[in-house]
C-alpha cells in the first residue's frame, strides 16, 4: 500500500463518518506516530506530514549526523557514511532529513497502520455520538422502527443511529410494526465497551411534558409553565400548569376547542387520560382540583406528616380513589403529599375496619387503608375485582372479609 492508497482509503472513513479536514489528519497523524514508536522505540525525531485532499503523507526521519562507527541509536544517529549518501556535504553535528516511504515500515506495520486508523475512527464517532445523545436526555426523537423483539424495539433515526426501546419503556398498548415512524424520549445513554446505547422510554413523564411543548405554542413560548407531570402509562396522566398572565386560560389552552389540541397528544399515548389542573400555592386548593372530577366536603392537611385527611359523601368516594386507586395516586403523587381518602359522616352510619381486628388480620386491615378503605361500609361498595387489582390481596382473602362484614350487618 503506497501513500496515495493509503489516504485514498482512509479518506473513506471521512465520506462515511463525516468526519472533518483537521480531525481526520489529528487522528492519521497519532495513528502513524505510534507505528513509528512500535517500529523505533521513538516517535520524537520523526515529521509527518498530511494532506487527505490533495492524497499527500510524507514521513520525514530527523537524525544527527555522528562519526562512522560512532552512532549509539539508529533512530537518532546516522553516521557520516550513510549521510553522505543522501547529500555529500553533509558533515558531523549537522542534522538530517531523509523521507521514510510507507512502504518501509513493513506489511505487518502497514496492517497494523489499517486496523488502528480503523479503530480510531470508530473512537471518534462512537465519543461524538455520545456526547451528542448525552445533550439530547429528556428531548423527544423519531425515528424509523427497524427490529421489533421480545424484550427491546430498535428504531434507526435520519443519521442511521441505532436507538433502544426496552420493554418496560413502552406503553403497555403499545403495538410496533417494522417501517413504521416511532416518537420517543431520549432516557438514558450508556456506554457498552466503546459503544454508546441510546436508551429511550415512552412512559416518562418527560415524554409527556415534551409533547405538551410541541403540541401547545404557550407552552414553548413560556406564557404557560408545566409545574409538575404524573403518569401510569397508558391509563391516566394529570399535568399541573400555570401562566402568570392573567389574560390566559392555561387549562384551557391546553385542551383547546373541543379537546383539539390535547387530541393528538391522548392518541400518541395510547388514549391514555390525561388531566390537566391550574396550579396554585393553596395547598387546600390545589389537592381538591388534584382529585377531580369527585366533590371534596373537607380536607384536614398535617404538614408534619406531609399529609392530607380528605373526606367526601358516599357517593363521591369511587370517583376520588378513582378506578385501580389510580385518581387518589396519581393526585399524591402530584401534590407531593400522602392522600388519604375518607366518607364523611362514616363514623355515624358505618363501623370502622379496626373493630374487626378479632375476625380480621392486621395486615389485611392496612391493605385496605392504605387505598382510603377504613370502614365496612366503604369496602363493600366496592366490586370485587376492582378490590383485588388495587389491594393486591388474594379473591379468597377479599370475599372471607366481605363474608365478615355482611354478617355483622346482617346482625
Amino acid at each position: 500500500m503506497d501513500n496515495l492508497a493509503l489516504i485514498e482509503s482512509f479518506g473513506d472513513f471521512k465520506d462515511d463518518k463525516n468526519i472533518d479536514r483537521i480531525t481526520l489528519m489529528a487522528i492519521l497523524e497519532e495513528t502513524l506516530k505510534s507505528v513509528l514508536k512500535k517500529k523505533y522505540g521513538t516517535d520524537d525525531n520523526f515529521d509527518i506530514i498530511v494532506n487527505p485532499d490533495k492524497g499527500d503523507l510524507e514521513i520525514w526521519h530527523n537524525r544527527i549526523v555522528v562519526e562512522d562507527g560512532f552512532s549509539e541509536d539508529d533512530a537518532t544517529d546516522i553516521e557520516l557514511s550513510e549521510a553522505r549518501k543522501i547529500e555529500p556535504d553533509f558533515e558531523v553535528g549537522e542534522e538530517v532529513s531523509e523521507k521514510i516511504p510507507i512502504e518501509a515500515l513493513g506489511r505487518r506495520a502497514i496492517l497494523t497502520l489499517r486496523q488502528t486508523l480503523v479503530s480510531k475512527v470508530m473512537e471518534h464517532d462512537n465519543s461524538n455520538l455520545y456526547e451528542k445523545f448525552k445533550g439530547l436526555i429528556g428531548e423527544v426523537v423519531s425515528g424509523e422502527i427497524h427490529y421489533v423483539r421480545h424484550k427491546q424495539v430498535i428504531i434507526m433515526d435520519d443519521e442511521q443511529n441505532e436507538m433502544i426501546l426496552p420493554k418496560e419503556n413502552q406503553i403497555p398498548s403499545d403495538f410496533f410494526r417494522k417501517g413504521d415512524t416511532l416518537r420517543a424520549v431520549v432516557d438514558d445513554v450508556k456506554l457498552r465497551g466503546a459503544k454508546p446505547q441510546i436508551i429511550l422510554s415512552r412512559t416518562s413523564p418527560k415524554f409527556l411534558e415534551k409533547l405538551f411543548e410541541q403540541e401547545i405554542p404557550e407552552i414553548l413560548d413560556g406564557l404557560i409553565t408545566i409545574k409538575n407531570v404524573v403518569r401510569i402509562p397508558g391509563d391516566k396522566a394529570k399535568v399541573a400548569v400555570e401562566s402568570y398572565d392573567d389574560r390566559i386560560d392555561p387549562v384551557g389552552a391546553c385542551v383547546g376547542m373541543k379537546g383539539s389540541r390535547i387530541h393528538s397528544i391522548v392518541r400518541e399515548l395510547r388514549n391514555e387520560n390525561i388531566d390537566v389542573i391550574n396550579y396554585t400555592n393553596n395547598m387546600s386548593l390545589f389537592i381538591q382540583r388534584a382529585l377531580s372530577p369527585a366533590k371534596i366536603s373537607n380536607i384536614e392537611i398535617n404538614e408534619e406528616e406531609n399529609k392530607a385527611l380528605v373526606y367526601v359523601n358516599a357517593d363521591e368516594v369511587s370517583k376520588a380513589i378513582g378506578k385501580g386507586g389510580y385518581n387518589v395516586r396519581l393526585a399524591s403523587k402530584l401534590v407531593g403529599m400522602e392522600i388519604d381518602i375518607f366518607r364523611e359522616g362514616a363514623q355515624d352510619e358505618d363501623v370502622e375496619l379496626s373493630e374487626f381486628s378479632d375476625e380480621i388480620d392486621a395486615w389485611v386491615i392496612e391493605a385496605f387503608s392504605a387505598i382510603g378503605l377504613d370502614t365496612a361500609k366503604s369496602i363493600l361498595e366496592q366490586d370485587v375485582d376492582d378490590l383485588i387489582k388495587r389491594t393486591d390481596l388474594e379473591e379468597e382473602t377479599i370475599l372471607d372479609v366481605i363474608r365478615v362484614l355482611k354478617e355483622e350487618f346482617e346482625d
